[in-house]
């Protein structure tokens, strides 16, 4: 595959999540120290991968926990470690060659050095259990 053909097909996916650090402050923690994992029903068997048409955002709640959602229902997934500086910015990138998000695919912290974002840590993903949130009351 060429570099120009990569960027056309990985751009669009990687904006979203480039994005992700951007959210709402209403959305979820934001704070260093103020991590806490909402509460999620858990709504069918966990799965290896996810489509990647599946969710529109990403929340990082924890250095552990990231959840991929379309409104109040998507995905749970748990890294089986904390991953370094997932917490500060609350950004992190992936790249796939495939339509799907896998447990065994690695993301990259994004971290802020000025103006720019700059990659930091390699962490490995975890099974994608369907969850849905509570509403917002």
């Amino acid at each position: 595959m060429s570099l120009r053909l990569a960027r056309r097909l990985l751009l669009p996916l990687a904006v979203p999540l480039l994005l992700a650090g951007c959210s709402d402050p209403a959305a979820g923690p934001t704070r260093r120290g103020a991590d806490r994992v909402p509460a999620a029903r858990v709504v069918g068997p966990a799965a290896t991968c996810i489509p990647l048409t599946a969710f529109r955002e990403t929340q990082v709640r924890d250095g552990q926990t990231i959840d991929f959602l379309a409104g109040r229902r998507g995905w749970r997934t748990t890294l089986p470690a904390r991953c370094p500086g997932l917490t500060i910015d609350r950004s992190f990138t992936y790249a796939t060659s495939i339509t799907q998000l896998c447990s065994m695919d690695i993301i990259r912290v994004l971290q802020r050095l000025g103006p720019d974002l700059v990659p930091g840590a390699a962490c490995g993903l975890g099974p994608f259990v369907p969850i849905e949130l509570p509403e917002r009351s």
